[in-house]
């Protein structure tokens, strides 16, 4: 499963589920996910340890009869499941169910009872089945899912014509539309039938075998079979209208499919499937395992993407209109879940504390799959971005492999920077210790011997092990089962008498029982002219000094030249070493390295390099590099070097351009964005002008934003910009076009646009003496059947600021943690009370200060009398007179 589209473009922060087998003695903790979903976690303990629970059975096959209720949002279904007491007779089969309305169960052998509680069924029979006596129960439910089964209809704001369900089993939820053992420790084969109406396409994994019309009810029953056996997480059942593309990879059907209203762009994200597979079969070693590979783009799926066995889900979000150039791309997505069909779906990691078996595999080979179509330049840059975001991790004290985790979702996303960049990290300081040719024989002999099975850390350590001759304990010690990186501070200095390079290596992290301190290969590289000298040496102390003999000064000077070490690294150079390392068009990391070290130094000639950098590199990413360094000057200079740079033939070099310019606030700055919205005709780089633009005062930015918030644009994307910027003047005249815009076009937006705009109406509308009209429109809303909409609707009116809508928002709060809704309302009616505080009036305030002051004049009385009588008390009596 990919989190986002790329890790840079983060999207959702939605749920996953698990809950306890029955048989496990282990705490229940209740867990409240992201969409208020209550979920049970076996040993969801923060701290606690996780492990895969016991298979007391080895569960064979899986067979469901769904059928779908789209107006009902419900199925009524039939699993029957075959299954062999592993090491001891069985009186009693618990099952993974929540929330499923059990009509009747059989077996063939006898039941004496069963019971369905809140997240499991429970089976007992009335005498013992023998180990390894084959058997079979069939179960018969509806059911109202939650989570695990989501329907996506026009009745819930969806595209007229797109009715269409889809399943996420991953880490735990398929509990909550079928019983099973809901856990990644148990594979077996699977066959799904659905009965939908006619029109309606059903996918799910394996083969289809059959497509039977039912006269009587004018349903379709389509039978897919998956005769290989995979986990329970990975069984789909994607149903509704759809619409195909195709190809085909040697005897693999391939196909692309999405709703019908985004058939236009499918085109674009299927555009390197067949590509992928093929080069993943041959550099992997290992044909593509299943029997087909198809692709579906759904409504609101909460990830970039999933792996199902043989058919990916995927977001819509990663189709994208051939306006935005190269700025968006299916490639990173698509490589990384057809990586999964080998690494997690093949060999699936036994429980979720070797996630990184699943998402760092599947990450690195994204990576190689870039390097072998865009060259080894944009691999690098790939596994430069997935160090940097792991370095920027403050307090990384947490091992790749931890079972100290509540739900499972946090291995996805509160430690998912372990499982996903650092595990391809991991991977290539693998590859380049073992070298090509050695990884791809290793990770070919893992695949191979532990296909269709479940497998840990240890299994890829000990075919490495066996296979290359060397040990690998101390690698995966440091790396695996310990946290951090090595922090580095490097210096260099040249010896003009003895002929040495002298470079000294500190590591600075600080180290303890879960950080060490590393020991790895380094190599040292020094250039001169077309000489290159690599020295390559073992770093295993805190500090070292290394020496290197040559004939004359490095023009040149590189650490870790080939990027095969995760480490933050210090490494300031001198001007003339950074103007050679700059020019050196052989080493693009060099380059990117030597911007942003040009970058800090804010002299004539830096940005003079920079310029000439950003108009004249071959790569992209260190022309960008050098956008983002002049636009953090706020110079003078550095504007005008950027504004002499816009003519880019690559849009993603104009966008970082356009953006480092939207970092200055002067009328050149704001004469640019003019110019950039007048030239340019890609819509994701005008938004980003027209986002600028809102924090410039002027009066023509009004009529600007007005104007391009009645502009259609693929996802409405340049209205959503508009809208940020409105947000941004803080101007109560936007609050009535931007009203109108969202009540007549405000299906054009996406569900997050139109909930960002709700946000800014709510924002801008909070000083108004009337928020009547904006106070009903959000309130409209707060039934929206997209949880999305209905949420930021209901923390709008807390923004909104009115307490007339107190009372309305009193129908939603609830103190229960698991009603994401509800405590939503009630942050909002936090928010409206607060803001609503009893103001002291005027006149109250002048009536209070006028009782001081008579206080005030009285404490001044009483004190003037008691020194009249402290004087009177102290001055001596005067002599009388004689007479």
């Amino acid at each position: 499963m990919k989190k986002t589209l790329a890790l840079a473009l983060a999207v959702v922060a939605l749920q996953l589920p698990t809950s306890p087998p029955a048989h496990a003695n282990e705490a229940m903790t209740k867990f409240v996910c992201a969409r208020g979903h209550v979920h049970f976690f076996e040993n969801a303990i923060p701290g606690q340890q996780n492990f895969a629970p016991d298979r007391l059975v080895d569960t064979l096959h899986l067979a469901l009869d769904v059928t779908p209720n789209f107006a009902e949002q419900t199925i009524a279904a039939t699993a029957t499941i075959t299954f062999k007491p592993i090491a001891a007779p069985l009186r009693e089969l618990t099952l993974n169910a929540v929330d499923l309305n059990i009509a009747s169960i059989e077996s063939d052998h006898a039941i004496q009872a069963w019971q369905a509680t809140l997240d499991k069924v429970v089976i007992t029979f009335k005498k013992q089945i023998k180990v390894g006596k084959n058997s079979r129960v069939t179960i018969r439910y509806t059911a109202e899912p939650k989570q695990g089964l989501y329907f996506r209809t026009e009745a819930m704001g969806y595209p007229k014509g797109d009715d269409h369900l889809w399943t996420q089993g991953e880490p735990h939820m398929h509990r909550h539309w079928f019983p099973s053992h809901d856990f990644p420790n148990e594979k077996f084969t699977t066959e799904i039938i659905c009965r939908v109406p006619r029109g309606m396409t059903v996918l799910s994994n394996g083969q289809l075998v059959a497509q039977t019309a039912d006269a009587a009810d004018g349903r379709v029953a389509f039978h897919w079979k998956q005769e290989k056996p995979h986990v329970n997480y990975l069984v789909s059942l994607v149903a509704g209208h759809l619409r195909k593309l195709e190809d085909r990879h040697k005897d693999i059907p391939l196909a692309f499919y999405t709703p019908p209203s985004e058939f236009a762009e499918a085109a674009n994200s299927f555009r390197d499937t067949r590509p992928i597979m093929e080069f993943f079969e041959k550099e992997i070693g290992v044909a593509y395992p299943w029997d087909k590979y198809f692709n579906v783009c759904v409504h609101g799926f909460m990830w970039g993407g999933m792996e199902n066995t043989s058919i990916t889900t995927l977001t819509t979000r990663t189709l994208f209109s051939n306006e935005s150039e190269n700025l968006h791309s299916s490639q990173a997505l698509d490589a990384h879940e057809l990586a999964h069909q080998w690494f997690g779906d093949l060999v699936t990691c036994k429980d979720w504390s070797h996630l990184w078996l699943n998402e760092g595999f599947a990450t690195y080979y994204e990576s190689l799959y870039d390097e072998h179509k865009n060259g080894r330049d944009a691999h690098l840059y790939d596994m430069y971005r997935n160090a940097a975001g792991i370095i920027a991790k403050k307090n990384d004290t947490r091992a790749i492999h931890s079972r100290k985790f509540g739900d499972p979702e946090d291995q996805f996303r509160q430690y998912g920077y372990l499982a996903y960049p650092k595990g391809a990290w991991v991977l290539h300081m693998l590859r380049a210790q073992l070298g090509p040719d050695l990884f791809r024989k290793c990770i070919q002999t893992y695949l191979k011997r532990h296909a269709y099975q479940s497998v840990v850390t240890e299994d890829l350590n000990s075919v490495i092990e066996e296979v290359s001759g060397r040990s690998f304990d101390r690698f995966f010690n440091q790396w695996v089962y310990h946290a951090h990186h090595p922090e580095l501070a490097i210096s260099y200095s040249w010896d003009e008498t003895a002929k040495l390079a002298k470079i000294s290596v500190a590591q600075t992290q600080k180290t303890s029982d879960t950080v060490l301190l590393f020991q790895f290969p380094l190599t040292l590289r020094f250039k001169s002219g077309d000489k290159i000298t690599d020295h390559d040496v073992i770093v295993t102390k805190q500090r070292e000094d290394f020496y290197v003999r040559l004939k004359k000064r490095p023009e040149i000077v590189r650490v870790d030249p080939e990027y095969t070490l995760l480490a933050k690294t210090t490494f300031n150079l001198p001007t003339p070493l950074l103007k050679a390392q700059l020019a050196d068009q052989s080493d693009m990391l060099g380059r990117l390295f030597a911007v942003q070290q040009m970058g800090k130094k804010k002299t004539k000639e830096s940005v003079a390099a920079l310029k000439k950098t950003l108009n004249n590199d071959a790569f992209y990413a260190v022309r960008n590099e050098a956008a983002k360094t002049l636009g953090a000057q706020r110079t003078d200079d550095a504007l005008a070097a950027l504004k002499a740079s816009l003519k880019q033939s690559d849009a993603r070099v104009r966008s970082a351009v356009v953006t480092a310019i939207s970092r200055y606030y002067n009328d050149d700055a704001y004469a640019a964005l003019e110019g950039i919205l007048a030239s340019e005709k890609n819509p994701e780089i005008q938004g980003a002008a027209i986002r600028a633009l809102g924090k410039f005062a002027k009066p023509k930015v009004k009529g600007t934003l007005l104007k391009f918030l009645s502009t259609d644009s693929y996802r409405h994307v340049l209205a959503g910009a508009a809208v940020g910027a409105m947000r941004s003047q803080d101007d109560a005249g936007h609050i009535a076009p931007l009203l109108k815009e969202l009540q007549t076009n405000g299906k054009k937006f996406t569900d997050r646009g139109f909930a960002s705009a709700m946000s800014a109406l709510a924002f801008l509308s909070r000083n108004e003496d009337d928020k009547t009209a904006v106070r009903k429109f959000l309130a409209a809303r707060v039934n929206h059947p997209k949880s999305i909409i209905q949420t930021a609707a209901i923390k709008a009116l807390g923004d909104l600021g009115d307490a007339k809508a107190v009372a309305l928002l009193a129908s939603f709060q609830s103190d229960d943690e698991s009603d994401a809704i509800g405590k939503a309302a009630k942050e909002a009616i936090k928010k409206l009370q607060a803001d609503k505080k009893p103001a002291i009036s005027l006149g109250a305030l002048r009536s209070e200060v006028s009782e001081l002051q008579k206080q005030l004049r009285k404490l001044n009385e009483q004190m003037a009398d008691m020194g009249k009588k402290v004087k009177a008390a102290t001055t001596p009596a005067a002599t009388p007179e004689k007479k």
